[in-house]
């Protein structure tokens, strides 16, 4: 691995996860009755989809001054937990077919203000795929991104604060994904027609509380920490992907354990915390988290931290059996044949 303050670490490596899964298989054969698929994720979905269309209702009705605070302190929790919900919809864990997991996904997205489920889901499953891939990983920011933003606290808070534009333009760079599809198109129709019935309806202000959690929960907030927390590199070292392992994951429905979830993909929210539970000879050697507040505040104010604490790979030595997206990788390696010892 090469590593520099002013360019991505590089590594040579495969990316970790294919064959942590194996060992791990190998001597927890049981975490195989973890995978499968938790519908409850749909009702999940629906309440807190419900409970946001109260408080634009309530936003509606309050001082301009008290949307921020209430898009903040109530929305920015609640629209993160239905990215984790379209997350889970993503690797098919609400319902075993494709289309239900879409429907799932549609609804989620309807209080985040723009269409961005069904690109999510495309291009989070390359992530999986070619973790590391500077030219497939959208998850990696751009160099122009990261020249923009440099090193000081201020380019680093404005980066946070408006980190879902710079979603946006990121899928430019990512090669082999078509940006227009039918599930594309639906998403962006039906987000047109409900924001629209939303500011006739509700008004204003109401529109604006879902931007504005929209903003909060993947930005400036101790919950945009948990972009930071995936896979900056903030110890030294190769490791490339942490945990997170605190209160918010109670909130967050426990997308904090990312090693876990790198890990086994097939296994939904609910039981991420089990695998840990069973092998934590493999996850507690491993760096994590406690706090997002706290890497928060080190990611803005630590010099050596930027955008270029990421490690990528130049080649697609980490692809799948084939150069399909694979995302049930642990659900093929659970029906294997265990090596003998």
């Amino acid at each position: 691995m090469t590593r520099s303050t002013e360019d991505f670490a590089v590594s040579n490596a495969p990316e970790p996860h294919r064959a942590r899964t194996k060992e791990i298989l190998h001597k927890h054969p049981e975490i195989r009755t973890l995978i499968g698929h938790n519908p409850a994720t749909f009702w999940w979905t629906v309440g807190i989809v419900s409970l946001q269309m109260v408080m634009a209702w309530f936003a509606a009705r309050q001082p301009w001054w008290a949307i921020f605070l209430l898009a903040y302190c109530v929305g920015a929790f609640a629209n993160h937990a239905l990215f984790v919900m379209i997350h889970d919809c993503t690797h098919r864990l609400a319902f075993k077919r494709k289309v239900p997991n879409m429907i799932t996904e549609l609804i989620a997205n309807l209080p985040l203000f723009v269409p961005g489920s069904v690109s999510f889901h495309k291009y989070h499953l390359k992530h999986h795929a070619f973790q590391g891939v500077y030219e497939l990983d959208a998850d990696i920011p751009g160099r122009w991104e990261a020249r923009l933003v440099g090193h000081s606290a201020l380019g680093k808070a404005l980066w946070l604060l408006f980190y879902p534009i710079f979603q946006i333009v990121r899928p430019i760079r990512v090669k082999e994904v078509s940006l227009l599809d039918p599930w594309s198109l639906t998403n962006l129709g039906i987000m047109i027609v409900f924001d629209a019935v939303i500011f006739f309806l509700l008004g204003p202000k109401a529109l604006l509380y879902f931007c504005l959690s929209l903003f909060f929960a993947i930005g400036l907030h101790p919950l945009g920490a948990r972009w930071i927390q995936r896979h900056y590199m903030t110890t030294p070292g190769e490791q490339e992907t942490f945990s997170y392992y605190g209160i918010l994951n109670t909130v967050a429905f426990n997308v904090g354990y990312h090693n876990e979830h790198h890990d086994f993909p097939s296994v939904p929210w609910n039981r991420l915390p089990k695998i840990r539970a069973i092998a934590p000879e493999f996850y507690n050697n491993l760096y994590y988290h406690t706090s997002w507040t706290k890497l928060l505040f080190r990611f803005l104010f630590d010099h050596d931290l930027s955008l270029f604490s990421r490690m990528i790979r130049r080649d697609r030595n980490n692809v799948p059996l084939s150069d399909e997206v694979t995302p049930d990788r642990d659900e093929i390696a659970a029906t294997a044949p265990v090596p003998a010892t």
